[in-house]
């Protein structure tokens, strides 16, 4: 599956195989995680797992996150975009069976306004090219800035609710509020 969606400022393209040292930098950095279960992971060989785990999405779902590239500098500084939440695994408290819009960024790229950036691009995609009818975020009570981003690209917050031991805050956009926003 090929993605390829243009902002400003950045490309966002499938996530490959080649993106490998990228993801390691991305995922073994604790301050990432901070906010993901405090879990970074250790070795290349699991980033490698997180790769896999996300072509297989492309594949059986259609949908992934996307590899984010700073056309400037042409370098991966992280993923941004689109999962399909589906089954027990992926269900977060009682939500299941949804579309989620998210960003992750290698610290050095934090502040720049690159996760709102490509995440209204993956709105875009979500609504236009996907016709999804409603896309969600979720993110941790703490985390300030993510909870800043998911209002600031238009989702409405909808509740709170415990999960794994933190308090998460839910929101939600409908493809009729965005495509009024959008006119």
């Amino acid at each position: 599956m090929t993605f390829n969606i243009e902002t400003e400022r950045l490309l966002l393209r499938e996530i490959r195989l080649e993106d490998l040292d990228g993801m390691f930098a991305l995922d073994s950095n604790p301050n990432v995680h901070e906010y993901l279960g405090k879990k970074p992971i250790k070795t290349k060989a699991e980033a490698k797992q997180n790769i896999e785990k996300i072509l297989h999405q492309y594949k059986t779902l259609g949908i992934g996150r996307f590899a984010i590239i700073e056309k400037a500098s042409k370098q991966f500084i992280g993923w941004s975009g689109l999962k399909f939440n589906t089954g027990d695994k992926e269900s977060l408290g009682n939500k299941r069976d949804f579309y989620d819009v998210g960003y992750r960024l290698i610290e050095r790229f934090w502040n720049k306004g690159y996760a709102g950036e490509s995440a209204i691009a993956s709105l875009d995609y979500g609504f236009k090219t996907l016709n999804l009818d409603v896309i969600v975020g979720a993110a941790e009570t703490g985390n300030t800035a993510s909870n800043k981003i998911l209002k600031k690209i238009g989702l409405h917050y909808k509740e709170q609710f415990p999960f794994e031991s933190e308090m998460i805050n839910w929101y939600e956009l409908k493809k009729e509020e965005y495509a009024k926003r959008m006119s």
